[in-house]
């Protein structure tokens, strides 16, 4: 894919030949925004490498400069919104299902995530060579945030409504920022933040509330979760993508290690031998104490996790599992690979 593939159409004194350019842009943005709207829902895939695959990422990358800085031109408007609509309404769509997976079969997804995060380590590694000692640099920063973020999470399953809103308003800053970089999962930073399920089942909800016109079930999930999301993801796009994209520009190597440290430290809250723990009456959950009642109506995506000792053929499944999310993201990262470097 080179870059000038996805630039503007080309000026052509045919002008049905002008139609086919734009219809062939379109539809690259379809196919990279539908993509970009499944990896988003997947723990370990990035919606950047889909944007790669689809042959669209570097006309997209353009087009959140330019409309982020109040340019809008022409053709940045019609692949941003094919892309953002098209991945908008397939994340509205599938959250339902997914969530459904991830609360029923923990340690089955939690294994494949592993594989899928993994298996974007050789795109990474192609972008960040040659590997100096500024890349190890950003490794070892990249691990440590990654830790940082794994600690974070523990602290606050046992935090206040505020914290909650405010680590929503982190968690779509984060989400903004996988959109720009290939190899970095927005679903997998929400997972380790702790509000993966939450944000998921919060869009589940406000989709079911809205489909019945009942405003004040759709109420509570809109205001406590999707608003401060929703200003994360803007203030995301407008600064942190800009700012990313700067960084690559004059420190490319730390930001690349820095990636690389994100993925190898995956697996510090992914760990797949934990389930859902139903709530007892008297369990303190975001900091406060719940009654019988509301232990019994609590939904498995809000249950508290444990950690279990796995038998041998649980073993074997993740192993195999991770396998299989190995191969997945590494024939994925292969087709937008070999552009990683010269597209960012």
């Amino acid at each position: 894919m080179d870059e000038s593939s996805v630039e503007s159409p080309p000026e052509h004194h045919d002008e049905k030949e002008q139609e086919v350019a734009w219809g062939l842009l379109g539809i690259r943005s379809g196919v990279g925004g539908v993509l970009m709207g499944l990896a988003n829902l997947v723990p370990g895939i990035s919606g950047g490498t889909m944007l790669l695959a689809s042959g669209v990422y570097p006309r997209f990358i353009n087009a959140v400069a330019e409309v982020s800085t109040f340019r809008f031109q022409k053709v940045s408007v019609f692949v941003l919104g094919i892309v953002v609509g098209m991945a908008g309404l397939v994340f509205v769509g599938c959250a339902g299902p997914i969530k459904g997976l991830v609360s029923d079969y923990r340690w089955v997804m939690y294994s494949l995530f592993i594989g899928l995060t993994f298996g974007g380590l050789p795109l990474v590694w192609r972008m960040a060579r040659p590997i100096g000692r500024n890349t190890w640099i950003g490794a070892v920063i990249g691990f440590g945030i990654m830790v940082g973020l794994a600690v974070m999470q523990q602290m606050v399953k046992g935090g206040d409504e505020q914290s909650s809103f405010l680590l929503m308003i982190v968690a779509g800053m984060a989400g903004a920022s996988a959109m720009i970089l290939p190899g970095v999962s927005g679903a997998y930073l929400l997972l380790v933040l702790g509000v993966y399920l939450p944000v998921l089942g919060a869009i589940e909800s406000f989709v079911d509330a809205a489909k019945a016109v009942d405003m004040e079930a759709a109420w509570e999930p809109a205001v406590n979760v999707l608003l401060p999301l929703g200003i994360g993801v803007v203030v995301g796009v407008v600064t942190v993508s800009n700012g990313l994209k700067l960084m690559l520009e004059k420190c490319r190597n730390v930001t690349l290690g820095g990636l690389l440290g994100l993925l190898v430290g995956a697996v510090v809250g992914l760990w797949p031998f934990q389930k859902g723990v139903p709530p007892k009456a008297g369990d303190v959950i975001r900091g406060k104490v719940l009654t019988t009642e509301e232990a019994a109506e609590m939904s498995a995506d809000k249950w508290p996790t444990e950690f279990f000792t796995p038998d041998v053929m649980q073993v074997v499944w993740v192993l195999v599992l991770i396998g299989v999310g190995l191969l997945v993201t590494g024939l994925l990262a292969k087709i937008g690979g070999d552009n990683g470097g010269k597209s960012v």
